[in-house]
């Protein structure tokens, strides 16, 4: 088997930890990068590079190597080994976070959605053609059943005849009957694959959006706006970004990173009540609902019964839907807004906005 490239020279402490956990697995295998990366259906460049430590791999390429491996030795991987690697990973995603980590994230991401809606619009006109074959048919039948029914109301005596020289009018009948159910069913599935296409497609806008707002952040940072030796901003209003997911971290963190804000970003809520005990100065509180140990609403809950916090103004972010059953629950649970994933990114700016002006309106000195 060919020797793996080095380590790369200037990693990090994590993501050096990580790389040389994934090259003790990907040697047990006994194969090569190409070999395992055709395997596996991914680009032998990039799993390489995930093995030199240059990138993080999403963690599904680490589940992948897993069971590669337990099923070459015929034994599954320990709780321990699976959750030391999970810390590593999570270790390695953390310190590379980045506009051009969360870039590579939602690029990913919109590949995904773009790939669902073109299966959806094959899907679709696959369905559309079978329908139309269908109709024809039964516009053909109809045209056969009307014709004999005329020459038998016309001559009933040529009629039988006909009947016995031709097909029996009951079976086409049938024929047509169940031609109607299987447009009927098709027309079904054809409605069905034209609504996920739709909202592949709405995905799509949204994701491309968040793009656009990310490389628009990273384009402010590169021009300086302020003189170097101007002193740095003091009082800035604090934001608290809670999300379990890190990439969906990294993109809100991208998205809101010009605003004149202070971001804190924590990966649970046991660690968002932790930050509320720390700082007493929040603005606004952005929070998803589906996290494990404590979600969104307990999180909530919890806030409201602080005296201190009570006030601090929340928005929930979900993947759920902002269908009325979970909305009125997040309102319920001291919720002022509640917006769906993928969010429009200029919608959550111009929000954390509005409650960060607010916020510093009620700070200021009274004239």
């Amino acid at each position: 088997m060919p020797e793996l490239r080095p380590l790369a020279q200037d990693l990090n402490q994590e993501s050096r930890a990580l790389a040389q956990a994934l090259r003790e697995l990907f040697s047990g295998l006994e194969v090569s990068v190409r070999r395992y990366a055709a395997r596996r259906v991914r680009d032998a460049g990039t799993f390489s590079r995930y093995l030199n430590g240059t990138r993080v791999p999403p963690w599904d390429v680490v589940t992948d190597l897993f069971t590669d491996l337990a099923e070459r030795r015929g034994t599954a991987a320990t709780p321990e080994a699976i959750e030391l690697l999970r810390g590593l990973h999570q270790a390695a995603v953390a310190t590379s976070a980045s506009p051009r980590r969360a870039v590579e994230v939602l690029e990913q991401q919109l590949a995904d959605a773009d790939r669902v809606s073109r299966r959806s619009s094959v899907r679709g006109d696959v369905l559309g053609e079978a329908l139309l074959d269908r109709q024809h048919r039964i516009a053909d039948l109809e045209v056969r059943i009307s014709q004999l029914e005329a020459e038998w109301s016309a001559e009933r005596e040529r009629a039988d005849r006909l009947a016995a020289a031709s097909p029996d009018v009951s079976e086409l009948l049938r024929e047509r009957d169940t031609l109607r159910n299987e447009v009927g069913r098709l027309t079904e599935e054809l409605v069905a694959a034209e609504h996920q296409r739709d909202l592949a497609e709405a995905r799509c806008g949204l994701l491309e959006r968040q793009l656009e707002a990310i490389e628009l952040a990273q384009r402010s940072a590169a021009l300086p706006t302020v003189p170097p030796s101007a002193p740095a901003p003091q009082g800035l209003p604090k934001v608290l970004v809670v999300d379990d997911q890190a990439d969906n971290l990294f993109a809100m963190t991208a998205v809101l990173s010009t605003l004149d804000q202070e971001l804190v970003a924590v990966s649970s809520g046991r660690e968002a009540l932790k930050a509320l005990l720390d700082h007493d100065d929040f603005a606004v509180i952005i929070m998803d609902v589906q996290m494990p140990d404590m979600d969104g609403y307990e999180t909530a809950a919890h806030i409201k019964r602080r005296p201190r916090d009570r006030d601090v103004p929340i928005i929930f972010l979900t993947a759920m839907g902002a269908c009325p059953e979970h909305s009125a629950r997040g309102y319920a649970a001291g919720a002022v807004d509640y917006i769906g994933k993928p969010f429009d990114p200029w919608v959550l700016r111009a929000k954390v906005a509005v409650f960060t002006g607010i916020y510093l309106e009620r700070r200021s000195p009274p004239r």
